[in-house]
């Protein structure tokens, strides 16, 4: 059960929408699992049933208690997995980009946990019994789709845990790649800039401007690697864990990544020959059980290759 108190941001909100696009319910719940809650009693403002086009107002008490129905995850021997390391307590497997980390409403079995039930089925129950949390056995943080690179799989209870509170405590460190448009004016420097839902809701982006509700602090450090005439090659450490925070941050600065479309500029025109944006979790690092860990996964072939063809053109 949650329970949300309505501050100013959220009044004059649709209920359904709000729930929805606010930060406040797992990815996998859908609007019409909103709206069928809310018609069966399990949504309610102020203890008192309400309709789904309910008007939100500022002090509002919305009580939700929505448990979806588990279902079953799906084996799926079709995907290929890059592991990079493995002993009896994590996983650590190189992501290629487009595959999805786990099942969702709209994915069902194309995802890189229907292929880690397959090798290692040992997973399949590990969770923190949290909202659709079967739905991703051991997965202690992940990527986006399009991201490649490395990821920490749990392969018990014990060690999930453990993982978990040190992503929560930021503890573990992140170091990606990124390809950007453009010259960065300061070849290091960090973002400090909070990040909520764009007013239309169609993305996320820096809390500034018409946003709409709650904004969380994010931090990002970045350093240049490598200059092209009309690219960066950047190192980017998150601080904090923000969906997207990468992508945002440096396209807060006019310097997207190539070949994201959603957090593009309109004065940038895309690479054709890029087909996903050129992100990479190239680095992972942590301590467990006293032994201090650190892993790196190599660029994809993409990645790679459109990287060398600009290093040919500088020749």
């Amino acid at each position: 059960m949650q329970k949300i108190v309505i501050d100013e941001d959220g009044a004059g909100e649709r209920i359904d929408k709000f729930l929805k696009e606010g930060f406040f319910l797992s990815e996998e719940i859908t609007r019409g699992d909103i709206i069928r809650s809310i018609r069966e009693g399990a949504i309610m403002v102020n203890e008192k049933a309400i309709k789904p086009s309910y008007i939100l107002k500022e002090g509002d008490v919305v009580v939700i208690d929505i448990i979806k129905e588990k279902e079953e995850l799906i084996p799926n021997t079709k995907i290929q997995l890059t592991l990079v390391y493995q002993n009896e307590d994590f996983l650590i497997i190189n992501k290629q980009a487009g595959l999805q980390v786990h099942p969702s409403d709209s994915e069902k079995e194309a995802t890189l946990v229907n292929a880690l039930i397959v090798a290692f089925p040992e997973i399949k129950n590990i969770n923190d019994g949290s909202q659709d949390s079967w739905m991703r056995p051991g997965i202690v943080h992940r990527l986006d789709k399009d991201t490649s690179g490395i990821m920490v799989v749990a392969r018990n209870k014990k060690t999930f845990d453990e993982l978990k509170r040190q992503f929560a405590d930021r503890e573990i460190t992140k170091n990606y790649v990124a390809l950007v448009y453009g010259n960065l004016e300061n070849k290091t420097g960090i973002v400090d800039l909070p990040i909520a839902r764009a007013a239309s809701f169609k993305k996320q982006k820096i809390a500034r401007g018409k946003t709409k509700g709650i904004a969380r602090q994010a931090i990002t450090e970045y350093s240049v690697l490598k200059r092209y005439a009309e690219f960066d090659f950047v190192e980017a450490i998150p601080k904090t864990g923000r969906m997207h925070q990468i992508r945002v941050h440096l396209a807060s600065l006019e310097h997207p990544i190539v070949g994201d479309w959603k957090y593009r500029r309109k004065n940038i025109v895309q690479v054709d020959a890029v087909r996903r944006h050129l992100l990479h979790a190239q680095k992972l690092s942590f301590t467990l059980a006293g032994q201090q860990f650190d892993f790196i996964a190599e660029l994809p072939e993409d990645f790679r290759g459109f990287l060398q063809g600009l290093d040919e053109k500088q020749i």
